[in-house]
């Protein structure tokens, strides 16, 4: 390395975590917006362009191309490295698990799922989660920077235990992360840095969904994003304000699937009656259908694809997909008086309801809140596929996009 380009890399290190994060994000597709946004000159975006490079992380295209339709200065094109480090993603649902290797980008690399009973053990489950993420690096061959768990309970911080497993026959109280982590460790997963295991993540499957929504979704750009989804069963809530998962003093913020649509309806895991939880999940919609799911599937896909298929010639299905557009209204509406965000998404079979009736559920949203009738409030589909794992990828990244050059040892 040059004195000349050590000088620029040493006044522009400061600059290496938010530059990653900007190309992470795809809001830097290019050398000179990446300058315009770190507010550094082009030789030091060009040293810290390099030096991402170098780490692996990041592609720099050595033919700068102009604008099309422009006369300006041509530009070098800037990407993460699809051959990159990966981070090894694990979701617990009521039905199984799915494991999965993301890159930079929220890229998908690799994913596997799971199916079965989840024991009353967490380390049971988690193991197996482990051992197939371990798979996936061993036939992939990429270097792993971290590990992230999503579980549908919240999960208390710093003692990374869940707090409230509703839907799973562990005790309130687990040690999720910890297990996680002693799971990596027994499977032998190290850092791409070194000899050293992996460091484990764990945190509430809906939180780390918006988070990669916001980042790589439906809510990139968005100040205030409120997302809303189901599970395998349940329903859950998340809220980003300004770029950051609100959480609450213990984890539990935002447990939307406990509002009250229904006070005469179906009870709910929680002692009370017509949650959310129970009114708009993949089980409401069977019972409303009077449909018995099968045991060939998850339940999710299961009423994803009747919604898909059937919706259109079935009058049951489409009363019954109508009902839960109805109930999860009435939730969102009493969310956006409360909230009054500037973006909503539906996750899991939500993002099947708005995409099925998504002019019936926005205008129950508009006349049942106050913030609804003075001002449209966005109300769209997630755009990810695997949201959960995405976000729980975020987490282990997190590390990385702090301090690539710390964190993986440049």
């Amino acid at each position: 390395m040059t004195q000349t380009r050590t000088t620029r890399l040493e006044r522009g290190r400061s600059a290496l975590g938010p530059a990653l994060e900007l190309v992470h994000t795809g809001q830097a597709p290019t050398r000179a917006v990446l300058t315009a946004e770190l507010g550094v000159t082009r030789a030091t975006a060009g040293a810290v362009a390099n030096e991402l490079e170098t780490l692996g992380l990041i592609t720099v295209d050595p033919h700068p191309t102009a604008p099309v339709g422009t006369q300006g200065r041509p530009s070098h094109r800037l990407a993460v490295d699809p051959r990159g480090p990966v981070a090894l993603a694990a979701q617990i649902h009521a039905d199984g698990y799915r494991a999965a290797l993301v890159g930079l980008g929220g890229h998908l690399v690799a994913t596997a799922p799971g199916c079965g009973t989840v024991d009353a053990d967490p380390a049971q489950v988690i193991s197996e989660v482990v051992r197939t993420g371990a798979q996936l690096l061993k036939d992939t061959g990429r270097r792993c920077v971290g590990a992230g768990l999503a579980v549908p309970s919240a999960v208390a911080e710093p003692e990374g235990t869940a707090l409230n497993p509703l839907h799973l026959a562990w005790q309130a109280g687990a040690p999720v992360r910890d297990t996680f982590r002693a799971c990596l460790a027994e499977a032998g997963i190290t850092h791409a840095a070194g000899g050293s295991p992996v460091t484990g993540f764990a945190a509430n499957d809906l939180n780390v969904a918006a988070l990669a929504e916001y980042r790589h979704g439906a809510g990139r750009g968005a100040g205030h994003l409120l997302v809303v989804g189901t599970g395998h069963h349940g329903v859950g809530g998340a809220l980003v304000l300004d770029g950051r998962l609100h959480t609450g003093s213990s984890g539990l913020a935002l447990e939307v699937g406990h509002l009250t649509v229904d006070p005469g309806g179906r009870p709910c895991h929680c002692g009370s009656r017509g949650c959310l939880d129970v009114e708009t999940d993949p089980a409401a919609l069977f019972s409303a259908a009077g449909r018995t799911p099968s045991d060939r599937d998850s339940l999710l896909a299961q009423a994803g694809e009747l919604i898909r298929s059937e919706y259109a010639t079935d009058a049951r299905v489409r009363a019954a997909t109508g009902r839960l557009v109805d109930r999860l209204g009435l939730g969102l509406a009493g969310l956006v008086n409360i909230l009054n965000p500037d973006r909503i998404v539906l996750a899991g079979l939500h993002r099947a309801l708005v995409e099925a009736d998504g002019e019936r559920l926005r205008g129950v949203v508009a006349d049942r809140s106050l913030w609804g009738r003075s001002g449209s409030v966005p109300v769209l589909p997630s755009a990810l596929e695997h949201s959960s794992l995405v976000g729980a990828a975020e987490l282990a990244w997190q590390p990385v996009l702090d301090d690539p050059i710390g964190a993986l040892g440049g």
